[in-house]
């Protein structure tokens, strides 16, 4: 009977001993990421049939337990995937939306100051320092295109960093899942016990793989872990893991894309499949807000030189020269990042217009001619300044005679009426009288001239972006990435608090509360106590016994 006492002292001792390592452990990884608490599963031993009756053997432990809860867990890898590609997509947004809002360095100042300086210009066209502050306005505004446009590549450059550093980090999480899946594997296998530590590490690899990119988890009956990405693409099968890698398209060269490694070489995984995570995120600002941002910028730059190309090549220089190209068109290649002024000469703007109409000093009537203005759109008639004289033959027809198509004769006139000819146009007002005669020719002269200047500051406001001005299409592009980074900064917010929430939950359940080890930590030590006052008083009888044999 001395021994059975002894040997139920010695199982309550040895207990008690695991109950003390266990919460040991649990105080020592209390901040220890992805750790989950440990609790000592024991029972009572097998009973002993004295004849009397059965009478206990002690305690067993049948194993340690590690609390975690399966549904909790996904829903907090769900809500970091969705965390971590809103921050991932808010810090790239934020870079452009203050570059785009900046007042002092963004664009509008530098269209504004531009077309300022267009205006000056225009009321004082044969200044040389008036024509020089418009063409160094010009350049200004070609510097602050091309400072933009390169920012935005080089932040391009920085998405294909991160998505070149956020496929390393995955391929090296995949190993060390598939790793751990053969280790977890062999020592439960060999044991038939749970491998908790290792299933921690496990499950926090499991997250931190989340917070790249959203995984999805297939538990194994050994165990093991499949894991998902994409629209299935295995990443980690049993104790196997698969690469991803970087790949290009020859359209686009300068575009890193996500591939999965075949065999036979890399598979481009589609943009839209990789979401949530660091990498969704960038993935999908690049798509949806980086590349459109470029987009509109190119379209900007292309529409603003080629718009005001147009009107500038319908005047003339100080020189008496067509207007030529003000600034180079840039190609579909360059975008925004070609703008530049085309010419370097202040003599070469075309603040006048090419042709001057004028009435005869002789006519009798009272009719009035307009200066006239060059059609639309450019170039302008080959023989836009070659001289024509309008006859009135009476005092409600007239003729019209110069180098042209045709010389149209006998036309009605109508008092403000519009004469088209040789690509230019007039009006003639008032009552001519037969016999008076109108002339439109070349602008010989005409240093003074602001018609072409004018109507080059009056693009400022005109709807040159079909629907809208250059600063409205500017503006646009300010709105939208405005409104999608305080979307974001919200959505991003709320992500975090349904996270938080998540985490409390599982933490709730699994995580160490070092009060209640505390607790644990006494009770497991008086039950040690008591274990070896068991196994005193088992020793004393046993003494005893021996005495009554001497």
């Amino acid at each position: 009977m001395a021994t059975s006492i002894l040997s139920i002292g010695q199982s309550a001792l040895a207990a008690a001993q695991v109950g003390i390592s266990t919460t040991g452990h649990n105080i020592a990884n209390a901040a220890t990421p992805g750790f989950n608490r440990q609790v000592v599963v024991q029972g009572a031993a097998q009973p002993q049939d004295y004849g009397f009756g059965f009478m206990g053997q002690g305690t067993e432990i049948s194993t340690v337990k590690r609390i975690y809860s399966e549904f909790l867990g996904s829903q907090v890898r769900t809500a970091q995937t969705t965390k971590s590609g809103l921050d991932s997509y808010y810090a790239q947004i934020k870079q452009i939306d203050n570059m785009l809002a900046d007042p002092a360095s963004g664009l509008s100042p530098a269209l504004q100051d531009f077309f300022s300086g267009m205006q000056e210009m225009s009321s004082n066209p044969s200044s040389i320092p008036a024509r020089q502050a418009a063409l160094s306005s010009a350049e200004s505004l070609a510097s602050s295109f091309q400072s933009m446009a390169g920012r935005l590549d080089e932040i391009e450059q920085g998405v294909n960093s991160q998505i070149t550093s956020s496929v390393s980090v995955i391929n090296s999480y995949a190993k060390q899942i598939a790793q751990l899946n053969d280790a977890i594997g062999r020592a439960q296998g060999a044991t038939g016990q749970p491998a908790n530590d290792l299933l921690d590490q496990r499950d926090q690899l499991i997250l931190d793989l989340n917070k790249e990119t959203r995984a999805t988890v297939v538990k194994q009956g050994d165990g093991g872990y499949n894991v998902f990405i994409g629209n299935g693409q295995p990443l980690v099968v049993g104790v196997s893991a698969f690469s991803l890698t970087t790949s290009t398209l020859p359209a686009t060269p300068e575009k890193i894309e996500v591939a999965y490694q075949t065999a036979t070489g890399p598979v481009i995984i589609g943009e839209s499949s990789l979401g949530g995570g660091k990498l969704g995120g960038v993935l999908e600002f690049r798509s949806q807000t980086l590349e459109p941002a470029q987009q509109a910028l190119d379209d900007l730059a292309i529409g603003l030189a080629a718009t005001f190309n147009d009107q500038h090549r319908l005047g003339q220089d100080l020189d008496g020269n067509l207007g030529g190209d003000f600034f180079v068109v840039p190609t579909a290649e360059a975008g925004a990042s070609g703008f530049a002024v085309a010419i370097a000469d202040p003599r070469q703007i075309a603040a006048a217009a090419p042709i001057l109409a004028e009435a005869a000093s002789a006519n009798a009537g009272t009719g009035a001619i307009s200066p006239g203005s060059v059609n639309t759109p450019p170039p302008p008639d080959a023989n836009l300044q070659e001289p024509v004289t309008i006859t009135f033959t009476s005092a409600t027809t007239f003729d019209v005679t110069g180098t042209g198509t045709g010389n149209p004769i006998g036309l009605t006139y109508t008092p403000g009426g519009t004469i088209t000819y040789n690509g230019w146009s007039v009006t003639i007002g008032g009552a001519p009288a037969s016999g008076d005669t109108f002339t439109v020719g070349p602008n010989t002269g005409g240093v003074g001239d602001n018609r072409n200047a004018l109507l080059l500051g009056a693009l400022q406001t005109a709807n040159a972006m079909g629907d809208t001005t250059y600063e409205g299409a500017y503006s646009q592009i300010v709105s939208e990435i405005g409104n999608k980074t305080r979307e974001l900064e919200v959505t991003s917010s709320a992500a975090g608090n349904l996270l938080s929430e998540a985490n409390l939950s599982l933490q709730s359940e699994s995580g160490v509360n070092l009060d209640e080890e505390a607790t644990n930590l006494l009770r497991y030590q008086q039950a040690y106590q008591a274990a070896g006052k068991v196994m005193q008083v088992a020793s004393e009888m046993f003494d005893v016994l021996l005495s009554l044999g001497r």
